[in-house]
């Protein structure tokens, strides 16, 4: 168990020119930018063709889905983005069918508010990845506040799943080109992000600090995408995986990994070529066998400590740096034999994940019904911008809630303006509305990446614009509106995100921590039991699997929370790289792997950090 010295707690200064910062713009942000044009585009034209560009309000609601799962594998992309459509049509039936019984503001606004608590608890639950629940709250929150028949909601709901169907052709759309291109992606990042640590680790830069946790991040995101499919990988995610592997390996030593090496496979990878080997531990290991065999045939040994090879004519040592790669090797296979047992095991029930997020769920649904009451109280038409800007503040913790809140309100004060300009050509016509609609869905999804608020200028111009749908308003009332629902939402919902703390996040890691801690020490002793049945070991196994997953779930929800301790999370990722290497002396005890100990130059203590 790990004896680090917990942080003391403390309060965070909350940021306000750091959180309009710009970032570098994501590799890939052409994928969403296009794809969301591909799947707006064609049912909006038709029903321009048609002359009823008033429907497109709920097949945008449909084609927005295409704006999800772009770091997901093909497979697992097909999943999420059909539940992200029937979870969208969920949301949507509940809306239109509340605004065909009643037109009391009051009540849509609260039901509004509740169905904006179970998306952002389910998202988050499910981690569908960004945007989340922003999309499906403001599809939803939308249709609240259009007049509604009970005889019309059937036909709206058709629109919204057909123009779904659509968004989720257009999302696997490549996958026949690139079967593996977001496995490779994120495998390129994660190198690219350890050879730039292992550059600034051995050079003594400033900003190491930053550049590991970086490298960890870039980790985590590729096992995260590798490891979304979990029935049994193929010839390319073995490779892909054992690339990653070796990435975790340079974090362990910096000092001793090749960056231009790194660098090297990493753009490999981003291409549609062969992927680079790094070699089969397992085969690697019988080349050192026969090599060590070789030695002694001309006087080399082993070390009697069976640490390594030895001359034993009084010669000197082996190389120190071939015994360090030796150890590389065999970490390398135990880390990935720990990860095929992570993926056996099966995720965790929804309900149980959606336990620790309570607090969440309380303060959306808190923060979107004061909002939308505070903005009907000010006599505005339209609660929803306030409910869906109160919705659209709550992230993992209280920190990155107010740089959101920092983020909403500049883009969208930027926004109205950039509205106000582009209206009167907006209103030229439908096409022109049509185009201006497409252009700004483009502009919001190419620069969200680089900073939130930078997207929200193109997106408060989208959501002035789909409101025109139906017919032309002035300009001017839609501009202050905007501008005062904005600030009720998100002063109001930061107000409610204070009230509502999740202070037992950091405990949670905490209690998280200890129990891998204490499921790896179970699973040593009953690995190097020689009188441990198969059925112990195998329940050792899976409870050290489980405690793993729960772990990055745990600190995942935890990060950054305010009012609470800073989390360790160097130590989480240095248990979780203990446990998968304890994950594979369990396998390698059950006789699907040679022991190390007999067949190698190289022997180390079983899960020690690297």
């Amino acid at each position: 168990m790990s004896s680090a010295t917990p942080t003391s707690a403390r309060v965070r200064r909350l940021p306000v020119v750091g959180a309009l910062r710009l970032g570098r713009p994501s590799d890939v942000w052409f994928k969403p930018a296009l794809s969301v044009v591909a799947a707006v585009a064609p049912p909006s034209l038709l029903l321009m063709t048609l002359g009823r560009l008033d429907l497109a309000p709920y097949t945008m609601a449909g084609s927005l889905c295409a704006l999800y799962a772009h770091n997901r594998p093909y497979a697992a992309r097909a999943k999420v983005l059909a539940w992200v459509i029937l979870g969208m049509l969920g949301g949507l039936a509940v809306a239109l069918v509340s605004a065909s019984l009643t037109r009391n503001a009051v009540v849509l606004v609260t039901v509004g508010a509740l169905l904006a608590a179970v998306q952002k608890a389910v998202c988050d639950a499910t981690r569908v990845g960004p945007p989340a629940h922003v999309i499906l709250t403001f599809v939803s929150s939308a249709a609240l506040f259009v007049p509604q028949t009970p005889g019309q909601v059937p036909g709206h709901l058709a629109l919204a799943a057909a123009a779904g169907v659509w968004a989720w052709l257009v999302g696997m759309a490549p996958a026949p080109l690139r079967p593996h291109g977001p496995e490779r992606r994120a495998t390129a990042q994660a190198l690219k992000a350890a050879a730039a640590y292992a550059e600034t680790a051995r050079g003594g830069e400033e900003g190491g600090a930053g550049a590991r946790s970086a490298a960890y991040a870039a980790v985590h995101a590729a096992w995260q995408t590798l490891l979304a499919v979990r029935n049994r990988p193929s010839t390319t995610r073995r490779a892909l995986e054992r690339l990653v592997i070796r990435a975790e390996v340079a974090l362990a030593a910096p000092a001793d990994a090749d960056p231009a090496r790194l660098r090297s496979w990493a753009r490999a990878v981003r291409g549609t070529g062969r992927i680079p080997r790094t070699g089969d531990p397992r085969r690697e290991e019988d080349g050192l066998r026969r090599e060590e065999d070789g030695l002694r045939s001309d006087g080399v040994g082993s070390r009697p400590d069976g640490a390594g090879p030895c001359r034993t004519d009084g010669g000197a040592r082996l190389d120190d740096d071939s015994l360090r790669r030796d150890g590389d090797l065999l970490r390398e296979r135990d880390e990935f034999v720990g990860v095929a047992a992570e993926r056996a095991v099966a995720p965790r029930p929804l309900w149980s994940r959606l336990g620790p997020l309570a607090p969440v769920a309380v303060r959306s649904a808190l923060g979107c019904a004061l909002a939308g009451y505070v903005s009907l109280a000010l006599g505005a038409e339209r609660p929803y911008w306030a409910l869906v800007t109160a919705a659209s503040l709550y992230q993992a913790n209280i920190t990155l809630t107010w740089s959101r809140a920092v983020q909403r309100v500049v883009g969208n004060l930027v926004g109205v303006l950039l509205f106000a300009a582009v209206a009167p050509v907006a209103q030229l016509g439908p096409l022109a509305l049509v185009l201006c609609i497409l252009a700004c869905n483009f502009g919001a999804e190419a620069l969200i990446g680089r900073n939130y608020w930078l997207g929200s200028v193109c997106v408060t111009p989208l959501a002035l614009l789909v409101t025109e749908l139906p017919g032309y308003q002035p300009t001017g009332e839609l501009v202050t509106g905007r501008v005062v629902d904005t600030l009720v939402g998100a002063l109001v919902g930061f107000v409610a995100a204070v009230a509502v703390t999740n202070r037992r996040a950091g405990r949670r890691v905490e209690r998280a921590l200890t129990t891998v801690d204490r499921a790896r020490e179970h699973a040593a002793r009953v690995a190097a039991d020689p009188s441990s049945t198969p059925a112990a070991l195998e329940a050792a196994r899976r409870g050290l699997a489980a405690a793993v997953v729960d772990l990055r779930a745990t600190a995942d929800a935890a990060a950054g929370e305010w009012w609470q301790r800073a989390l360790p999370q160097e130590r989480v990722v240095l248990a979780e790289q203990a446990a998968h290497r304890t994950l594979a002396a369990t396998v390698r005890r059950r006789g699907l792997l040679p022991d190390p100990g007999t067949t190698s130059t190289y022997t180390y203590t079983e899960g020690a950090s690297p």
